[in-house]
């Protein structure tokens, strides 16, 4: 049911439960923001506003950002309670749009909600698409609480943090104000707070707990809980999940119960490679570059990505499978993130935790050297090939590889290997379209190089990995919103859900709203 009025000043109205209210009302003579005010059952009262008020027992998502596209993850959760005396608005995750001028333009827009009235800000993972935007959700007004896991908390200022560097660049060469500062870095840790997984978080009107993820380090689902007993919804967000087995981290929780389910679907048309396949092709990717006496040049993100090639690479070298050659972490991020990874050994699966406590370092070996200084990155290109240059960024839109692959993409001896997910309209994915010339640092460069595809070190499950999870909670689940990926990869994945499970799904695209009733 769905209702219009006009009420003024103080004017009650009574409307019965599951009845949506819009007031359209004038905007307030005195200066201040005006607030609909809930009195009791049902019974509401508002100043002079112009809002849209959820009454009766109703959850409401609105999906901002990560909506048929893989970057820019914010959704927006409404509700109240069956007797409306507990209302609140939720969001999940403030990401950065990246990939395209396009994207990047939409950062400096405004958000489609009012900052001011968020009561929590739940964050799945550190993941600047995920969490980009936050600054200026708190430039804007944003006066709530942060809440994530602590290893997120850690690795998301580290983020934040090191892309003021990026973001005024890009402010200076387009002649405007960057999005925001680091004094809105500094007051969005101040109001972050921390959640252990499986720690249940009281709100008003709804319980929240974070679940393993296994994406990247403190990475998480985030269930909430509306209601009791029979009336009971169990709404679950998958932020971005891990793609099991990982060289690293625990294999996600195993999610049986949720009545409604917004997942990824970066990779919801593909699938991966096994475990023991994707370490063959790197083992051999090294050889062969080797052989060649060319560079083998890594675009990796530096949280999650490259750990797990240290990892990878720690194993291979210490059991003698490649011969030692120079390789190059050139990536200050990636090395301070590393640091973090240590304090939380914790959160790593018994594999790892096994060779550490058997005294192995398991991010350093023979031959690998932390290029953490400008002087150390440019001191690369003195050392003659055959060589292994690991930097970010994962989708070569900037930072230390692009210099790189300026250096190195003509040379037909050298190697480009891409283990990320490339998004459309980045470097790395015109490159990995098949192109033959790229525009680098404003020169034209002819891609001779060999180019190399590991997609099984993805951080995301492929196809099979989904739909998995999907028909795990298909008993109870009553609708699945396919999110946080490509319109072909969203559509494809819920479409597959619908004919395989005959489960209601859908891709919402950017600014759609649902209702669970």
């Amino acid at each position: 049911m769905f209702k219009k009025g006009a009420l003024y000043r103080s004017s009650p109205w009574r409307v019965s439960a599951g009845t949506h209210v819009e007031i359209k009302l004038k905007g307030s003579s005195n200066g201040l923001e005006p607030r609909p005010a809930i009195l009791r059952d049902g019974v509401f009262a508002c100043s002079e506003s112009s809002r849209r008020v959820i009454i009766g027992g109703m959850i409401k998502i609105t999906f901002l950002g990560g909506a048929q596209e893989v970057t820019g993850a914010n959704h927006l959760v409404e509700y109240s309670s069956p007797d409306s005396t507990q209302t609140g608005k939720l969001l999940i995750d403030c990401g950065m749009f990246q990939g395209t001028k396009t994207c990047e333009d939409q950062n400096h827009e405004p958000f489609g909600f009012s900052p001011k009235e968020i009561d929590v800000l739940f964050i799945t993972h550190a993941h600047l698409d995920h969490i980009g935007r936050i600054p200026k959700l708190v430039k804007e007004g944003f006066k709530g609480k942060i809440i994530s896991t602590p290893p997120t908390k850690d690795l998301a200022e580290l983020s934040l943090v090191d892309s003021m560097g990026i973001l005024k660049k890009e402010a200076e060469r387009e002649k405007r104000e960057p999005p925001y500062t680091e004094e809105e870095v500094r007051k969005a840790m101040e109001i972050w707070e921390t959640s252990l997984y499986g720690e249940t978080i009281h709100l008003a009107g709804v319980k929240a707990v974070f679940m393993e993820a296994g994406h990247i380090l403190g990475s998480a689902m985030v269930e909430l809980v509306f209601g009791r007993g029979e009336s009971e919804k169990k709404v679950v967000f998958s932020g971005d999940l891990g793609n099991p087995p990982t060289p690293l981290l625990k294999d996600p929780y195993d999610l049986t119960d949720a009545d409604y389910l917004i997942i990824e679907s970066t990779y919801g048309s593909k699938e991966h490679e096994g475990r023991e396949e994707r370490k063959l092709k790197l083992e051999r990717a090294i050889e062969d570059t080797i052989k060649s006496g060319g560079v083998l040049m890594i675009p990796a993100f530096s949280i999650e990505r490259t750990q797990e090639l240290l990892f990878e690479l720690n194993d291979l070298v210490e059991n003698g499978r490649i011969n030692q050659v120079p390789i190059f972490l050139d990536s200050p991020l990636a090395i301070k993130a590393t640091a973090i990874y240590k304090k939380y050994e914790s959160y790593f699966n018994q594999e790892v935790k096994y060779v550490i406590n058997s005294g192995d370092d398991i991010f350093k070996f023979p031959g690998l050297k932390f290029c953490l200084r400008t002087e150390e990155s440019k001191a690369i290109n003195n050392v003659e090939p055959p060589k292994v240059v690991i930097a970010g960024s994962g989708m070569s839109t900037g930072g230390r590889i692009v210099h790189h692959e300026k250096r190195y993409l003509p040379d037909a001896n050298s190697t480009l290997l891409l283990m990320s997910y490339q998004a459309a309209g980045s470097l790395g994915r015109q490159i990995e379209d098949g192109a033959k010339w790229v525009t680098i640092l404003g020169d034209k460069i002819p891609v001779n190089a060999r180019v190399l595809e590991i997609k099984g070190y993805s951080s995301h499950p492929d196809v099979n990995g989904l739909f998995s999870l999907v028909e795990k909670n298909s008993d109870k689940l009553k609708k699945v919103f396919v999110v946080q990926g490509e319109p072909h990869s969203a559509l494809f994945f819920a479409q597959k859900v619908k004919d395989y499970l005959g489960i209601e799904a859908a891709a919402p695209a950017r600014g759609e709203s649902a209702t669970l009733e």
